[in-house]
């Protein structure tokens, strides 16, 4: 069977490749011409979707919430109606697990996980505040359903990463699925150069790009829960297994625990000048090799202490 590019999909062409065929029902469709209200004061293009898909469908035949950010329209910029929809998506799915919690049942069908399919830039320029706000917001929203109890599950594998804003937010899920490709990072390359300097981070070094923000460092760095092939049906097998695993728990503990582990790694990266440094201090053997490893290897290779309950 012949592989279909996760990255080379579009987000709806990934919705339907991903999820059991025929299931996605979008809410807030481009039909309903709900688009941002900033752009066309600018003199910018919009999308009558405003670059996301968000509904409900089926994965395996579970009941999942899902939305997709499309990287061709602004990067995957978030705006205020970009946001505005991630969070109405979340904060939908938290009020039918609240009702199914209280009641023994929900007001329509409650999911078993919230799928967010980032592929994104961070927030618009165009939109400045508005945009921030609206990660702000997505943020709050993620963790309330966390809190409630329903598992965030984020895929990452499009060709513009996910950086900014929505960096942070793929942080904030219950965990992560990355392929070889994908990217992600608080800051992009192009941002890190313009700030500090080519001499700080070349953004046309794609080797170095990929070292330090591509989904095997992620792996090998405990960032990144699942990493897969660039192939949609290895994402959907993952998204299928990092539900299945249920949520993580949200407490102060398990954040401590979380803290101690970055408090750790950014001792170890003081004095690294490059990925592969990290990667032997971490513990990671053949770590001059890890580029070029086929991903079944650079599997065995993670940290025994970052290891998860996927049994990755």
């Amino acid at each position: 069977m012949s592989r279909l590019s996760y990255a080379e999909c579009s987000a709806r062409e990934r919705l339907a490749a991903l999820l059991d065929a025929g299931s996605f029902h979008e809410w807030l469709p481009p039909a309903q011409r709900v688009a941002s209200p900033h752009l066309a004061a600018l003199g910018v293009p919009s999308a009558f979707d405003d670059g996301v898909a968000i509904g409900r469908a089926r994965l395996g035949g579970r009941p999942v919430f899902v939305a997709a950010q499309e990287g061709a329209f602004m990067g995957g910029g978030v705006g205020e109606v970009h946001g505005a929809k991630l969070v109405g998506l979340l904060r939908r799915a938290q009020a039918a697990q609240t009702a199914q919690t209280a009641q023994g049942s929900s007001q329509g069908e409650c999911p078993e996980a919230v799928l967010l399919l980032l592929e994104s830039g961070g927030v618009r320029l165009h939109e400045a505040n508005a945009g921030l706000i609206a990660v702000s917001e997505v943020m709050r929203a993620l963790l309330d359903l966390r809190a409630a109890g329903l598992p965030v599950v984020v895929l990452i594998g499009g060709g513009a990463g996910c950086f900014g804003g929505m960096g942070i937010v793929a942080s904030c899920a219950d965990r992560v699925v990355m392929s070889d490709v994908g990217r992600h990072a608080m800051s992009g390359p192009e941002v890190i150069e313009a700030s500090h300097g080519v001499e700080e981070f070349d953004s046309r070094d794609r080797a170095r790009v990929w070292r330090t923000t591509g989904g095997r460092h992620r792996y090998l760095c405990g960032d990144c829960d699942l990493l897969v092939e660039d192939d949609v049906a290895a994402f959907r097998a993952a998204a299928l297994l990092a539900i299945g695993q249920g949520p993580r728990p949200l407490t102060l503990a398990a954040l401590q625990a979380q803290q101690a582990v970055l408090e750790a790694r950014s001792r170890l990266a003081q004095g690294a000048d490059d990925a592969a440094a990290l990667w032997r201090r971490l513990g990671v053997t053949e770590a001059e090799a890890v580029p070029d490893l086929a991903l079944e290897r650079l599997r065995a290779l993670r940290p025994l202490h970052l290891a998860d309950d996927t049994g990755a």
